[in-house]
């Protein structure tokens, strides 16, 4: 009885012709070509499966695709756990440059807050001669009146205006000086001129005081001979030599208006 031979696919490879050695060597190739793909495609394990009981699968291929896979597994997890999302902190820590970058005064400023002292008050020096009752109305002047000698000033204010020094100097007399001259202060400046108030309501000083130019010394009156209220004003160079109070007082600085 005749065998039938095996119908040949033409996709299959041609067995008939070839050696045991050369069928184990290609069977070899299909293996390692087959474990090279599993490993590039991430695959877990090889599992590699012959047929035939007399050449098993190399070992090497195997153990190398195992590490491989191991590998790989380590660096996916490693990969995952750096993933977790950090909480960031509540109250964050400014760095020094924010710390630095505030504002800081500088010395002009704080100059320019500082207040600025308060000017010293100043008072003007009092001049050596004052008129002795300013803004007071020229009732008489220097000269004759009535076919007398009118020796003085008279400047008329409300009764009780206050009488002021016409310059600094010590007090002779103060009180009635009689020959119609009613309550009157006398001053001597010592540089051999004198002046003389008379008429007063009420004397402010006492013989022998110091005072100074345009201080008070009395209170406009009219005692004596006086038909009103006004102040009698005398410059005397030396006791009783009566001269024009007018360009006396003018040359000092002082307009009595005549």
């Amino acid at each position: 009885m005749q065998e039938d031979s095996p119908v040949q696919n033409e996709n299959t490879p041609d067995t008939s012709q070839t050696t045991p050695s050369q069928r184990t060597g290609r069977r070899n190739r299909l293996i390692v070509l087959a474990a090279a793909a599993l490993v590039a495609l991430g695959l877990g394990g090889v599992a590699v499966a012959t047929s035939g009981t007399d050449h098993p699968a190399p070992a090497a291929v195997s153990l190398d695709a195992q590490a491989r896979a191991e590998a790989a597994s380590r660096a996916d997890r490693s990969v995952r756990e750096s993933s977790t999302p950090v909480t960031p902190s509540l109250s964050p820590t400014p760095s020094p440059s924010a710390v630095s970058a505030s504002p800081t005064p500088t010395k002009t400023a704080a100059a320019k807050a500082k207040p600025k002292p308060k000017p010293k008050k100043t008072t003007k020096p009092t001049p050596a001669w004052v008129d002795p009752m300013p803004g007071a109305a020229v009732t008489s002047c220097y000269g004759q009146r009535w076919g007398t000698l009118h020796a003085g000033i008279d400047l008329a204010l409300p009764s009780g205006t206050p009488i002021r020094a016409a310059a600094a100097g010590t007090v002779t007399q103060a009180g009635d000086a009689s020959d119609g001259y009613g309550n009157s202060v006398f001053i001597d400046h010592g540089n051999g001129y004198l002046t003389h108030y008379a008429h007063q309501s009420r004397i402010a000083v006492t013989v022998g005081q110091a005072v100074k130019a345009g201080q008070v010394i009395g209170y406009e009156g009219a005692t004596g001979d006086a038909t009103g209220p006004h102040l009698h004003f005398e410059v005397h160079q030396g006791m009783w030599n009566q001269i024009d109070p007018a360009p006396f007082m003018r040359s000092r600085g002082v307009n009595l208006g005549c």
